[in-house]
């Protein structure tokens, strides 16, 4: 029973994508509704509220490492998916793996990791804010780039960079500031924020599969190379990353932070982009982002202990 509390949120994306396979276009609700927008708003709201920002003191930041962070995962990491994706998916599923690949890192369960890890916990917050922030500007334009590659699709840029501000950007600022005022709430209920988000991870999965049986049995022959690329992915990914740490010659708390956090997307910014602008010509395009999601989760655990048993016990 502890081991299924613990470990709650793997069956629940299974219970998730059998109740939305078996509701069909009746799973469209979400949409509907705007459950699923009202969700992800709160859902980033209660993101910046979790943003520890007493953990950012000035001497510590080391500006350095974030800055290669943000142009690993918001240059190199894109382009690196991008050609593994060009050559071996479908063009729907290459516009998937473009879209988590111009996300930018994980906010949570980056520093979570990181703190399994026992690592830097100050980098790991500074490299999720400064790539929050760059990431919001640069997803338009990098997507362009590399979707029109692809295929002759011209997408409505500074629209989708107004849409990011509004979507993510600000209910994040909102968290950051109304922090002070929530500290006790937070103190007494952080656990249930972090289960908040996973739900509305579990509403997007919902919404993702809702009414999708059809098109997935017929592209089923292809999804088990997306969930084979995905991993080999995120293998190159964290070896890239951790190559790049010793290439600066971080600490083992600092290397750990930065392998990690750059090496994780966001799979709710990746939902954001793709319904406002490749759902309904590409409903498909998300399935690599929730199969990345699972990997870097399932992937990362088993990293963040490597690190963790070779780091030196707390005193």
């Amino acid at each position: 029973m502890g081991a299924l509390k613990k470990h709650w949120l793997f069956p629940a994306m299974v219970a998730t994508v059998a109740l939305a396979l078996s509701l069909g276009s009746q799973g469209a609700w979400v949409r509907e509704y705007h459950v699923i927008t009202v969700g992800i708003f709160l859902a980033f709201f209660a993101t910046g509220l979790a943003l520890d920002m007493s953990h950012l003191k000035l001497r510590d930041l080391q500006l350095k490492a974030a800055l290669a962070a943000v142009v690993s995962s918001l240059a190199l990491v894109p382009l690196l998916a991008w050609a593994l994706a060009y050559w071996f998916l479908p063009l729907e599923l290459t516009i998937g793996v473009c879209i988590i690949a111009t996300a930018p890192v994980s906010i949570v369960s980056g520093t979570v990791m990181t703190a399994i890890a026992r690592g830097n916990i100050p980098l790991s917050v500074f490299i999720c804010l400064l790539g929050n922030i760059v990431g919001i500007f640069t997803i338009p334009f990098s997507l362009q780039l590399l979707v029109g590659v692809a295929a002759d699709i011209e997408l409505p840029v500074f629209d989708m960079l107004l849409s990011l501000l509004a979507t993510v950007l600000l209910p994040m600022a909102l968290g950051v500031l109304t922090r002070p005022l929530l500290r006790s709430l937070l103190a007494r209920h952080g656990a249930a924020f972090s289960v908040f988000q996973q739900c509305i991870v579990l509403l997007i999965m919902f919404n993702a599969f809702s009414g999708a049986g059809g098109r997935l049995v017929a592209a089923g022959g292809v999804l088990p190379a997306v969930l084979l690329l995905i991993v080999v992915l995120h293998s190159l990914i964290l070896a890239l990353n951790c190559g790049l740490s010793r290439l600066m010659r971080l600490d083992r708390a600092s290397t750990s932070a930065f392998t990690i956090h750059t090496s994780q997307k966001t799979l709710t910014v990746s939902y954001v982009v793709w319904a406002g602008n490749f759902g309904a010509q590409y409903p498909l395009a998300l399935i690599p982002g929730i199969v990345y999601h699972l990997t870097q989760m399932i992937m990362d655990t088993f990293v963040a202990e490597r690190f963790r048993r070779r780091s030196p016990p707390l005193e």
